[in-house]
């Protein structure tokens, strides 16, 4: 794989500066601004809304990817589209009607995804296939940043990839393998090789500034290692 995409996770961004930390995200290189909302109910712990994705929009022109761990997801589909998200991705386990749900994200112009949990099956994607512009495997419980990645992780991405490389064979639409959860520079290689094709890094990328306060080095750092 020529180039993987880094979407660096606002998670770990500096919140009292988060207009400069993601425009130092894109002038590093980033490729996608990933922007993780968590409702203290889907999952133990309450980030950011609909507002704050509206404040970074007029920030960077890259697109942002807004991962919802939120339940129920519906009420708030419309509102990150109209806050300027580009990518919604959700988990099957928080939408009664995923089908529904993914019609919706598209009809409000926005690229639908799912999310898989550690321990979620991939047999969600497998009667909605069509509907899919991202699948977004988890290779950390949600909740929180900073985690180990989780190993079984690697067998998860090959057989989701698999399925998206037989779903294209067949005549449909491609589908990106993103993943989220302790990617660092010592393993984006072998998720990249697992078949992932987009990496959200956090930690990694935030907590490695250059002296100037930018993301250069460890971004370069990342899409090197990812290649090698």
């Amino acid at each position: 794989m020529s180039t993987v995409r880094i979407a660096p996770s606002i998670l770990s961004a500096d919140f009292a500066r988060l207009g400069e930390e993601v425009r130092a995200i894109e002038a590093a290189g980033a490729d996608w601004v990933h922007f993780d909302v968590m409702d203290n109910h889907y999952v133990p712990n309450l980030t950011i809304g609909p507002l704050v994705c509206e404040a970074i929009r007029p920030h960077v022109q890259i697109p942002i990817d807004v991962h919802l761990m939120v339940e129920p997801v519906d009420a708030l589909v419309p509102l990150f589209a109209k806050a300027g998200a580009n990518i919604i991705t959700f988990h099957p386990e928080a939408s009664r009607h995923v089908d529904r749900t993914l019609q919706m994200i598209r009809d409000h112009g926005c690229k639908a995804g799912l999310v898989f949990n550690p321990a979620t099956p991939l047999e969600w994607m497998d009667h909605v296939m069509d509907r899919l512009d991202v699948v977004l495997l988890m290779s950390v419980n949600p909740g929180f940043g900073g985690q180990k990645f989780i190993p079984s992780t690697l067998p998860k991405l090959q057989a989701a990839r698999q399925r998206i490389n037989t779903h294209v064979a067949r005549g449909g639409q491609n589908i990106v393998l993103e993943v989220d959860g302790g990617v660092k520079t010592d393993n984006i290689a072998q998720i990249v090789a697992a078949g992932a094709d987009t990496c959200v890094a956090g930690s990694a990328v935030f907590g490695a500034p250059d002296a100037d306060g930018g993301y250069r080095g460890v971004m370069q750092a990342l899409k090197q290692a990812a290649v090698a």
